[in-house]
């Protein structure tokens, strides 16, 4: 069951996430206020956006500022996530993806998602690299297969 005033603390959440004007959880937090959303805090913000995937991206000024990532399969007709993978490879400790810019938050988000049964302990994500932590180290090129092939 959704709750409408729940609905609209969403809905204006991205509007201000499309904006993309706020390089802060605390920006964010003070126009939710502003527009009448009370009892929004900073941690509340950040909540929403793990929540909803949001990432810091350089705005149109160059602003580092929040938004939301494009969907994962509605990027654009003619991209496919295997085309936003550039390189992978390991030092035997993490295996290391290359990106397209923009893009390593919603890859780690999807290797998150199958996790440990393709042998992937966590993923740390920034615009265009992931650092990805294996279960285990003895076991790195096995992983690395298996990253591979979900994006060839």
């Amino acid at each position: 069951m959704t709750h409408p005033k729940h609905d609209a603390l969403i809905n204006a959440f991205k509007k201000i996430l499309k904006e993309e004007r706020c390089g802060s959880q605390g920006q964010i937090a003070n126009q939710l206020q502003a527009m009448g959303f009370d009892n929004v805090s900073q941690s509340k913000v950040s909540r929403l956006l793990s929540r909803y995937g949001a990432v810091r991206t350089r705005n149109a000024f160059g602003e580092l500022v929040y938004c939301l990532p494009p969907k994962l399969g509605k990027m654009d007709a003619n991209i496919v996530v295997k085309d936003l993978v550039e390189e992978i490879a390991h030092n035997h400790a993490l295996i290391i993806i290359r990106t397209s810019p923009g893009a390593a938050q919603m890859i780690a988000r999807l290797l998150d998602s199958v996790g440990r049964s393709e042998g992937i302990l966590g993923c740390v994500a920034g615009d265009d690299t992931i650092f990805v932590a294996p279960v285990c180290a003895n076991t790195i090129e096995q992983t690395m297969e298996r990253v591979r092939e979900l994006f060839h």
